[in-house]
């Protein structure tokens, strides 16, 4: 079968022939419908050195239809339309047990990695997953439409849920980055909280995509940026940073007002500096990961609702690569998806 490989440190995704996986007990093999391309897959395309074995198939976004089940399985029926749960772990820790795998307690001890982040992932024409519990029925849900939704949709939506206690009446949600994950981070706000969203981006083509999804105010993430806020504001109740390049996680910092959450949300390596003094009082910054199954599920029946609506662009897995490239140079408006099968 056709998957989409990251060989050697250094190199490029390549288009490659690998055998197809067969499930073993407890497993389920999915004939894969769609599989998001993510900037996470960048950046561990970046790292000098990697903590797991290469070649790597990518893909952490991944849905598709059941092809196979491994003795024991049960629950799932053979084409039945599935999305995958992600962040996987050991499933008997705590965190595990409250369904917060993306907190496992014992994943890097037990060296449990994500599809396409450790795993073999989705970006494949056939994946595996380990267990039926990181399966969510997709019941009607477009896949390929809704495909981002396992990280781009969870995501924001984990970080946004933390901090909808800020979120009141009267208050302001800044937005920094507007493309896979920031572009639905603000139809999740709209959808979940009153707070004003005022959304922050380089790309004049990204915050005409935060303007559509209903952002009130757009602004170009500039060296004016933070001022302008600011005067608009005082300081935000609440900052979302779903790029984390270390000038967006200072804009962050820089616009927050007095107790506000400030949630670096996007890998890209920056670090804020706090404390007393430093920043407003009682200002937080959390750096959320991925999220629970039940959030999985809950975004995704805000999909199924109409509140939540991923822009998308497709390619088929020969054009992965492309699709990569794209994504690196900021030329993805929303999120690239690919169709192994299509």
């Amino acid at each position: 079968m056709k998957a989409v490989q990251y060989r050697e440190v250094g190199g490029s995704p390549e288009v490659v022939d690998v055998p197809e996986p067969e499930p073993g007990p407890g497993q389920v093999l999915l004939k894969v419908t769609a599989a998001g391309v993510c900037h996470s897959d960048i950046a561990v395309m970046s790292w000098p050195e990697v903590p797991f074995g290469l070649p790597l198939t990518l893909g952490h976004e991944g849905a598709g239809t059941v092809a196979a089940l491994g003795d024991g399985v049960t629950g799932l029926e053979v084409g039945e339309s599935v999305a995958v749960y992600g962040p996987w772990g050991c499933g008997t820790c705590l965190e595990c047990s409250r369904g917060k795998e993306n907190y496992c307690l014992r994943a890097d001890e037990l060296g449990i990695r994500p599809p396409g982040l450790g795993a073999p992932g989705a970006i494949a024409e056939y994946m595996l997953v380990d267990d039926p519990r990181h399966l969510v029925p997709l019941k009607g849900l477009d896949p390929v439409q809704n495909v981002p939704l396992t990280d781009a949709g969870l995501t924001p939506y984990h970080a946004i849920k933390t901090a909808l206690p800020k979120m009141v009446p009267g208050s302001t949600a800044v937005v920094i980055g507007t493309g896979g994950l920031g572009h639905v981070g603000v139809q999740l706000i709209r959808a979940l909280s009153p707070a004003r969203v005022i959304a922050l981006d380089v790309s004049e083509e990204k915050l005409e995509l935060a303007r559509k999804v209903g952002a009130h105010e757009t602004l170009k993430s500039d060296e004016r940026a933070a001022g302008r806020v600011r005067e608009m504001t005082g300081g935000a109740e609440a900052v979302f940073d779903f790029v984390g390049v270390q000038p967006t996680v200072e804009l962050a910092v820089a616009v927050a007002g007095v107790d506000s959450a400030v949630m670096l949300v996007g890998v890209g390596g920056g670090a804020a500096k706090v404390g007393f003094g430093v920043n407003p009082y009682d200002m937080a910054v959390r750096t959320p990961y991925w999220g629970s199954r039940s959030e999985l599920i809950e975004v995704l029946e805000l999909a199924r609702a109409g509140a939540v609506d991923v822009h998308v662009e497709t390619y088929s897995i020969d054009e992965a690569p492309r699709a990569y490239e794209r994504l690196h140079a900021g030329r993805v408006n929303g999120r690239a998806v690919i169709l192994p099968n299509g």
